[in-house]
């Protein structure tokens, strides 16, 4: 668990990761080496896997997203290691899920048009065989984080 120095470490990290970590400290309310010492932990721990850049898609030719529901009636591990890789090896694809219930994968995919999306789903197909494919064009984002809640990762639950 986190305490809630920690915490706030994250929160500030989650909306700026090139903040300097004097910076940091004052809005945590440390000195920079404890600061500091603090995130190397975090790092260490993989609490905080890496730092990235967030990229405006639409500046990327990106803007359109996809939400692509998979359905197979294929449940075998090496099955499933041909699809995983298959998917993985497709850079249109930014998540990948396997889910409960009625859909068996779900995918994030982010192409420029309608007519990216059917040069994806035609590689998508060919790699490996599915049962039914169901794609979902996002109209508009309402709301978009990379920022998780860290209330859950309260020592205390406080």
């Amino acid at each position: 668990m986190l305490d809630r120095i920690d915490r706030k470490i994250l929160a500030v990290l989650q909306e700026d990761c090139t903040m300097p970590v004097a910076e940091i400290g004052k809005r945590v309310g440390l000195s920079t080496t404890p600061c500091w010492r603090r995130i190397q932990k975090l790092e260490e721990e993989g609490v905080i896997q890496k730092r990235v850049a967030l990229v405006d898609p639409k500046k990327v030719r990106a803007g359109v997203t996809v939400f692509v529901a998979i359905r197979t009636n294929q449940h075998a591990e090496e099955w499933l290691g041909k699809f995983a890789d298959a998917v993985t090896d497709l850079p249109e694809v930014v998540e990948f899920y396997r889910m409960s219930g009625d859909v068996d994968y779900l995918l994030r995919v982010v192409v420029p048009d309608i007519e990216h999306y059917d040069v994806f789903y035609k590689k998508l197909i060919s790699r490996v065989a599915l049962t039914d494919v169901s794609s979902s064009f996002a109209m508009e984002q309402i709301k978009f984080t990379t920022a998780l809640p860290l209330e859950f990762a309260a020592e205390d639950g406080r």
